[in-house]
């Protein structure tokens, strides 16, 4: 089912097509003492589910002045079990409490029976799993009464089940249930590194029409069992080379989106992940003026 037509798929606190970061506990000070010029910031939903502290009064006071977008990593949106109705709930109180721009979760599920999982595990493309993720979007979207954004994987393993393609997958899930999609242009390189398939095809056939935010992070490089290359979804340093370039290659498409930098382990300076940020701002102006320019006198980014 799709969301109904008259909810609201933004609400107030719109964000704007600039990059954003993820917001950290080692940034709140100076996030609030220099109000830096920065798009929006991005929270993991489950980091606040509690009532109150020290996490609430700081994340209000940077409400303040920014808006914000809640990404939610526990709700399993792909598992083989009903939804969380305790984690559900806590979501839409949240929800109501920041009233966030934009609202996202991953393509994955992360729980099975009693046992929750640290990972975020990948999902056949079958119509079985297909139909199961819808059920479970329709049940999100409807309890908070708005649009959410699902997010493309990084995988390391394939499923010989799958009946389609990961591209045919969440395409129909945007059709079949109203939700939007979140790019991660760092997800979609390591996934076709690890599988030997071009990133540039896969995002030339991304219904970018549906996306509403992009992620940008950092990868490690590994070897498998066979000793060939594996990269590694780390959001553990700076976004690669390679990455920049996918994504400028979608933004020519789409001109500005929110684009968030995430970098969630061994986190910077705030001034390293700010510079990140201003790195993909400038990309998106520079992109904006390319899309503004005619043709005949446009030069090449």
């Amino acid at each position: 089912m799709k969301i109904p037509a008259n909810t609201p798929t933004t609400l107030p606190a719109r964000i704007p097509g600039r990059a954003g970061v993820g917001l950290k506990a080692a940034h709140y000070d100076a996030i609030i003492e220099d109000r830096p010029d920065i798009g929006w910031f991005e929270v993991h939903a489950e980091n606040y589910m509690g009532d109150g502290g020290p996490p609430h009064r700081y994340l209000e006071a940077i409400r303040r002045d920014y808006p914000l977008s809640l990404h939610g990593v526990g709700l399993s949106i792909g598992a083989d079990r009903p939804l969380d109705k305790d984690h559900l709930s806590r979501l839409k109180e949240l929800n109501q409490r920041y009233e966030p721009g934009l609202f996202s979760e991953h393509l994955a599920w992360s729980t099975h029976d009693d046992f929750f999982f640290n990972d975020l595990l990948p999902v056949p493309y079958t119509e079985e799993a297909l139909a199961r993720c819808s059920e479970h979007i329709d049940q999100v979207q409807e309890t908070l009464g708005r649009q959410m954004l699902l997010e493309n994987p990084s995988t390391y393993v394939t499923f010989a089940e799958s009946s389609m393609s990961e591209i045919e997958f969440l395409t129909n899930l945007a059709r079949r249930t109203g939700c939007g999609l979140l790019l991660d242009v760092n997800n979609a390189f390591v996934s076709a590194s690890n599988h030997g398939y071009s990133p540039e095809v896969y995002l030339d056939a991304f219904p970018l029409e549906q996306v509403g935010e992009i992620h940008l992070g950092g990868h490690a490089e590994d070897l498998d069992d066979d000793g060939a290359l594996l990269l590694i979804d780390a959001h553990d340093r700076a976004v690669a080379d390679p990455v920049w370039a996918l994504f400028s290659r979608v933004i020519a498409r789409t001109g500005h989106l929110p684009t968030l930098i995430e970098w969630d382990n061994d986190v910077p300076s705030w001034q390293r992940l700010f510079g990140e940020a201003q790195t993909a701002d400038r990309l998106l102006v520079a992109t904006d003026a390319a899309l503004s320019t005619p043709e005949q006198n446009r030069v090449s980014l």
